[in-house]
């Protein structure tokens, strides 16, 4: 294999498949003109200073300085470009996939009365406030093991769902309508059989209001109470231990059902990402996306700052000029806040993403809309808003891994698959979580983690659309109860982190 890997024939960069050194001939045309580390870019001819250059076929900055061929091209001599939604995108570029012969179509669920279809059969402890978190984590560790042993694994242990506010905040604005749409999103998920709501009993989220935001499936039991009505925090543990076992004995009768795939919502989230994400596991995941959707399925694309310089291929891809110019109008509503904030979405890359081979935000937005695969956009939806199915639809989210998991599992999202470079830990329960790896070295050194390695496509050639079809086969299979990495590990009661863009008074 050529040590240069060249995405497109109009790229004027490479990306090294290992690290090299200086004076080594990387082509007929290019030598090592310094160390290289792998995943890394070099230019493949030699640009003026101020010139663009381009990757994926795409423009992912300007130089800062003359730069020649075999030359490191990363922070020191690339710039970013700020292009904003100004592209015009003709509408209607998506398609849907062909399915394959013996595709897979259905999976074991737990179905709800109100038509839904889970992929776990979990008890929630959810918090009105921050300040009964304390409580509903203590209830989660003494019964979450139990629950789940004791039931055989028909109840899928137990997931304090707490977050930051609730308190100190304004009653009306953002703010609060994302942390009401938030906890009303994870309290009627598909995923939960039973609800305990906790509250301290004198908080501005108040524990009458959350429970008239509800409407929750006519079968699923739900116990409310305050620390301070309780007696204090050990009595408001014991009460809410006492109720876990209680319910556990109605959710251990309930049993899995075949059901058609069209009831999977796939939440696509990338974190820690390198130079071989938009090469390896984002394609990969978006040919599990595009038959997911073309099965009749939806997937859910976030992470809005991160498709940012990429957004006109989702656009060109819209079902109508109103999803384009609701994508367009996020994007631009993004440019404003970062401006207001003293910063620019080029801020996005972190040291990580840096280290791994990403320079500008530009490149790692095309890597990463690469999860959403080829399928038409149907729709975008703000954070946390439930979303339309079926089809592809695009979720305002920020960035931030735990943020945008968060909005995505209060969409709806029953199950997500995760790729990752340089590695991550994420769970999010109650919705399992799938990891996927985008290069060797992660996938040996983070074995634990990883439920998929993706690297065999730059590694050994294997095809794109042969990976894809194993997360997709995977997919199915964890949807049907079998455990995913971070599931194994326990990871995921900390993964609830709704968006704070309110007042906090």
């Amino acid at each position: 294999m050529s040590l240069l890997l060249q995405l497109t024939p109009e790229d004027d960069v490479a990306i090294l498949r290992r690290e090299v050194s200086e004076g080594e001939q990387l082509s007929p045309e290019v030598i090592a003109l310094e160390r290289i580390p792998a995943g890394h870019k070099t230019l493949v001819r030699d640009l003026p200073s101020g010139a663009q250059v381009h990757k994926y076929g795409q423009v992912i900055g300007l130089t800062t300085r003359a730069v020649r061929a075999g030359e490191h091209l990363h922070t020191a001599n690339l710039e970013f470009l700020d292009g904003g939604a100004g592209a015009s995108a003709s509408i209607g570029g998506g398609s849907l996939l062909a399915l394959p012969d013996g595709l897979r179509r259905t999976f074991l669920g737990y179905h709800r009365q109100d038509g839904r279809v889970g992929t776990r059969n979990s008890i929630a402890v959810l918090t009105t406030v921050n300040c009964s978190a304390g409580v509903a984590r203590a209830i989660a560790r003494k019964t979450d093991d139990a629950v789940r042993e004791e039931s055989g694994g028909r109840v899928d242990g137990v997931v304090a769902l707490t977050h930051g506010t609730g308190c100190g905040m304004a009653n009306s604005g953002p703010g609060w309508d994302i942390l009401r749409r938030t906890l009303t999103g994870y309290a009627r998920h598909p995923n939960i059989g039973g609800l305990i709501v906790v509250g301290l009993g004198c908080e501005v989220n108040e524990m009458s209001g959350v429970l008239n935001d509800l409407d929750l499936s006519p079968e699923i039991p739900i116990v409310s109470y305050t620390i301070q009505d309780a007696g204090g925090t050990a009595a408001a543990v014991a009460k809410g231990v006492g109720v876990v076992r209680d319910m556990a004995a109605t959710l251990a009768l309930q049993e899995r059902r075949e059901t058609d795939v069209s009831e999977l919502i796939l939440g696509l989230q990338c974190g820690g990402s390198d130079g071989w994400s938009g090469l390896t596991a984002n394609p990969a995941l978006g040919v599990a996306s595009d038959l997911l959707v073309a099965a009749g399925g939806t997937s859910i694309l976030g992470e809005t700052p991160e498709i940012y310089g990429a957004e006109v291929l989702l656009m060109r891809r819209a079902v109508s000029e109103q999803v384009s110019q609701d994508l367009r109008d996020r994007i631009e509503w993004w440019r404003e806040y970062t401006a207001s904030m003293g910063t620019t979405l080029d801020g996005n890359p972190s040291p990580g993403n840096k280290a791994g081979g990403i320079t500008t935000i530009l490149e790692k937005s095309l890597g990463a809309v690469a999860k959403a695969g080829h399928s038409p956009l149907s729709a975008v939806v703000g954070y946390g808003e439930p979303v339309p199915r079926p089809g592809l639809v695009f979720m305002d989210t920020p960035g931030y891994d735990p943020v945008s998991v968060t909005g995505m599992v209060a969409g709806g999202a029953n199950v997500l698959c995760f790729t990752t470079g340089r590695g991550s830990v994420l769970g999010s329960r109650p919705a399992p979580t799938m990891k996927l790896a985008t290069n060797r070295h992660l996938a040996r050194t983070m074995a634990d983690d990883i439920d998929i390695d993706c690297s065999g496509i730059v590694e050994e050639g294997t095809d794109v659309a042969e990976i894809g079809r194993r997360i997709y086969d995977r997919l199915l299979e964890v949807a049907s109860g079998e455990p995913t990495r971070s599931e194994e590990l326990g990871a995921g009661q900390e993964e609830i982190v709704p968006w704070q863009i309110g007042a906090v008074l």
